[in-house]
């Protein structure tokens, strides 16, 4: 599959082919829902946790005697129907950690590519250079390349500055080549990879 390279102006550079082993792949939705599924929760902390009675401290002592008061019965004040008790059934700190082997996860983010390379919803740039964190001058990028509204950008690790750029505006992500998900890949409706992080995940994932 061929698909243009254009630069910052939206101007054609050249044509590039896509490697199919990574961008004509049958997209397999039961696995990229099992893949984004398992993203989503390793991305939950778990650490919500709350005291029961046996943890609230004091309630040691019988707050009042057992008969001749009027009041029901009490064996101490850190029972849960006494204001300051222990919570019933409460959170508690838990572990919700999903593992997928790697090559599930390759091949649904495969999957996912493929369906956007065919959807024309991929646009490669040559760079996507910044020289100071302006978020100004990454929309009058975007605008200029036509990118979408919701668009997810896709630049190699030292890019920071762009990172910097981007996250301000509304329906933009920035990403990457060494981070991409699943989720991310579908969180936007169109993605926009620097030729060199396109050539660092095709080498990723045709591996």
């Amino acid at each position: 599959m061929k698909t243009k390279v254009i630069d910052k102006s939206g101007k054609k550079v050249k044509d590039i082919e896509l490697d199919p082993s990574v961008f004509e792949v049958k997209t397999n939705m039961a696995l990229v829902h099992q893949v984004v599924k398992s993203e989503l929760a390793n991305k939950r902390q778990g650490d919500a946790s709350t005291k029961t009675r046996g943890n609230v401290r004091g309630g040691g002592a019988k707050p009042h005697r057992q008969k001749g008061t009027g009041r029901a019965r009490a064996g101490t004040n850190r029972s849960p129907l006494w204001k300051g008790g222990g919570t019933v059934f409460g959170p508690q700190p838990k572990d919700y950690n999903h593992k997928i082997p790697r090559k599930m996860r390759r091949q649904a983010i495969k999957g996912i590519l493929s369906a956007k390379a065919t959807n024309a919803e991929i646009i490669v740039i040559d760079k996507f250079e910044i020289k100071e964190p302006k978020t100004k001058k990454a929309q009058d990028i975007l605008t200029k390349i036509k990118a979408p509204e919701s668009v997810t950008v896709i630049v190699q690790r030292e890019d920071e500055t762009i990172k910097k750029s981007i996250r301000n505006i509304p329906k933009a992500d920035v990403i990457f080549d060494t981070e991409i998900s699943a989720y991310q890949l579908l969180n936007n409706k169109a993605l926009v990879i620097t030729e060199p992080a396109l050539n660092s995940v095709t080498e990723v994932l045709k591996g």
